[in-house]
């Protein structure tokens, strides 16, 4: 894994994330409550910052393990696009990789906070909490897959 530092570029970089929209039974998603800022206390899919030495989609696997305990393979994942307005996320520019994963009857239970992750639910696509950062947009595209 690279050492945590400062790093000095002649153009602007912008911060790289990933999060997963996990489905169950077609109508039900898993959303993390924000154990911290920015958001913190609200409700968002799982995700964070991909770390200098994996890939995107390795990033989703280990964030999704890390916020839930739940644990797929990267050929689980479905994109369900690349979302990166300007303004989206308030500690600087980030773009994010969003994904998409069934979730199996034997995995119903096995959801738990971790990490940074305050609490996790299983929500009905017809009644979702208000979604932190541009979440609630993922979650429609995510649906339509």
């Amino acid at each position: 894994m690279a050492t945590k530092g400062s790093y000095t570029y002649d153009y602007p970089r912008p911060m790289l994330t990933a999060d997963v929209m996990v489905v169950r039974s077609g109508n039900e998603v898993l959303l993390v409550r924000r154990g911290g800022e920015p958001f913190k206390g609200c409700w968002a899919l799982p995700g964070g910052f991909m770390e200098m030495d994996e890939t995107i989609e390795h990033c989703a696997v280990r964030e999704l393990e890390e916020e839930t305990g739940l644990r797929f393979t990267e050929q689980e994942l479905s994109l369900i696009g690349i979302y990166s307005a300007p303004g989206r996320d308030p500690r600087g520019r980030t773009v994010t990789a969003a994904y998409r994963v069934e979730c199996g009857e034997r995995m119903v239970e096995t959801a738990v906070a971790g990490d940074d992750a305050a609490e996790v639910r299983w929500w009905p696509l017809e009644a979702l909490p208000p979604l932190a950062f541009d979440h609630a947009e993922i979650v429609s595209d995510g649906h339509c897959l």
